[in-house]
């Protein structure tokens, strides 16, 4: 477009507004939707960080927003946006820790529960030693000891697995492998 002296004027154009691009989105403009995300998405991380510290969860909130609102757009106008996408991910980011909630109980209730015991391969192997100063001086520890010993050092759990696996408080694991080390140590020097 030239303006009345002659010189070429760029094409000034506003930016299309939210609604604008909702719309777009309904109508499956896939540029529409890129555009709400560059507006958005730096926003909405923000707000869902103050909710949860794990940039990785709220990464996967994001992304699923942006998926949703592409998958089942509005069928009317949104006159705030911000505020449907904030009640978006919001709740998508409830339904996310109470699933982490849900997992987490139900580990607790599995590692809770005492399953019959099968020995492990390193347990069959410590058994089939069975001999030498190491593997008597191991049997002679109390049950409690030898069992918190052969779980971390062994099976290589965490004291906090060992504790959910013993059914018992993680400062006992530690209190059992430090008792059952120093015995040990002073058997074997």
């Amino acid at each position: 477009m030239a303006n009345d002296e002659g010189y070429v004027m760029a094409d000034r154009r506003e930016p299309p507004s939210d609604a604008h691009l909702v719309r777009g989105i309904a109508e499956r403009d896939r540029h529409a939707c890129a555009e709400l995300y560059r507006r958005y998405a730096p926003w909405l991380a923000a707000r869902l960080g103050h909710r949860c510290p794990d940039g990785t969860v709220i990464d996967d909130v994001i992304q699923d927003v942006f998926v949703s609102i592409w998958s089942r757009p509005p069928r009317d106008d949104v006159d705030d946006v911000a505020g449907w996408l904030w009640r978006i991910g919001y709740r998508r980011l409830v339904d996310l820790q109470r699933g982490a909630g849900l997992r987490a109980r139900l580990q607790r209730r599995l590692f809770g529960q005492r399953l019959p015991h099968e020995p492990s391969a390193e347990d069959s192997i410590l058994d089939a030693l069975g001999c030498g100063e190491p593997a008597q001086a191991l049997s002679r520890l109390p049950v409690d000891q030898q069992t918190a010993l052969r779980v971390t050092a062994v099976d290589g759990l965490t004291m906090e697995e060992a504790a959910r696996l013993l059914g018992v408080p993680v400062g006992t694991v530690k209190t059992r492998v430090q008792r059952a080390r120093r015995r040990l140590r002073a058997e074997l020097a």
